[in-house]
């Protein structure tokens, strides 16, 4: 079933690119044209399949009746703005940037059928060489509307995301931010300053554990720089929650109270276990 006919993907790395290969593996687009700041990435989306045409211009953006913003959260503002003249007043345009509070409150000032959308899912790595067909099956996608917010468009772009097979689930910009400040933001944040401690001498005797927790500390700099930046406050008030919770684990090692240290630590095992 085609829920749109003209698609146009701003950003064709990862998540755009893998949008592309999913939207057209479920038919739900009768044509993407793709569009890049490295017009190189875009040309690589082609020839995998993740588009059907290589955007030169922010001009193909004319006619499209779905936008997808998939740049990194400090172009998407700035990108909005620059199509909201060019585009029909009917179409329905969503970004998958990793904050949404002040990209919501802008874009939808000029653009009255945007809605905020972040798939949670992706890897460290970058690129549209690096797409996945299924990326967006059985994971969630948080869809972050607002009082504005047309309810037939929200329920065509929750109809979207669940063709692509993810679960969606609502929140507002601001709880979107202050939940993916502890459960994304604040693991970065936690593993690239781990990292930063170990001797570098220390490496080639490292376990297999350090290199499974430590993962996502391969992730783009630039990139989460750019999220810490944009969810700052929410990012700081977590960092604070993890030292105080760093802080009873160190007590607890200085006073010697092994009760304590493993009640810590069970604590944080039953709770990791509710991850599934």
């Amino acid at each position: 079933m085609k829920l749109f006919n003209k698609a146009v993907i701003i950003g064709t790395g990862l998540i755009g690119g893998s949008l592309g290969l999913a939207l057209k593996k479920q038919h739900l687009v009768s044509q993407i044209i793709g569009l890049s700041q490295h017009r190189r990435n875009a040309s690589l989306a082609k020839k995998t399949g993740a588009i059907d045409y290589v955007g030169t211009s922010l001009e193909v953006v004319k006619g499209a009746d779905l936008i997808i913003l998939a740049t990194p959260v400090d172009t998407i503002i700035d990108i909005a703005l620059r199509i909201s003249k060019k585009i029909n007043k009917d179409c329905i345009v969503i970004d998958v940037g990793s904050t949404k509070d002040a990209i919501v409150s802008k874009i939808s000032r000029v653009i009255p059928n945007f809605i905020g959308c972040h798939p949670l899912c992706g890897s460290e790595k970058r690129g549209v060489a690096n797409l996945q067909e299924g990326m967006f099956n059985s994971s969630v996608c948080i869809i972050t509307p607002t009082i504005k917010t047309n309810q037939n468009v929200l329920n065509k772009v929750i109809l979207f995301w669940r063709k692509l097979g993810s679960r969606v689930v609502i929140l507002s910009p601001k709880k979107h931010d202050q939940v993916l400040a502890f459960t994304s933001h604040l693991p970065h944040a936690v593993v690239f300053s781990l990292m930063g401690c170990i001797p570098m001498e220390f490496l080639s005797l490292s376990s297999a554990g350090l290199r499974d927790s430590t993962r996502i500390s391969a992730s783009d700099a630039n990139l989460w720089s750019e999220v810490f930046l944009s969810n700052r406050r929410n990012l700081l008030a977590s960092l604070s929650s993890f030292q105080t919770k760093l802080a009873d684990l160190k007590l607890a090692l200085e006073r010697k109270n092994k009760k304590l240290l493993a009640s810590i630590l069970l604590a944080a095992k039953k709770k990791r276990e509710k991850l599934g």
